[in-house]
């Protein structure tokens, strides 16, 4: 059964990543590890988007999950 997703916040979540290492951005809002999945999601039919880390800086990432360009920030939560 596929459910709604959760606002986690209004407004981007800024992340050091390392170049070369995978991460997993919750889709769903539910992780409490946010911007990344903690397996929450089990059971909502919403899955986690897979992202490989191009270059090792920080990353803007989207946590009301209102964005066009997942898994990033576009501003999509300044129309929430």
């Amino acid at each position: 059964m596929s459910e709604k997703i959760q606002i986690n916040k209004t407004g981007p979540s800024t992340i050091e990543l390392e170049e070369g290492k995978t991460y997993w951005w919750c889709r769903c809002g539910r992780s409490k590890e946010q911007p990344f999945c903690d397996g929450s999601h089990g059971g909502t039919g919403i899955e986690p988007m897979e992202y490989k880390a191009r270059s090792s800086r920080k990353f803007r990432f989207c946590a009301c999950k209102a964005t066009k360009k997942p898994p990033f920030c576009d501003g999509g939560h300044l129309e929430l």
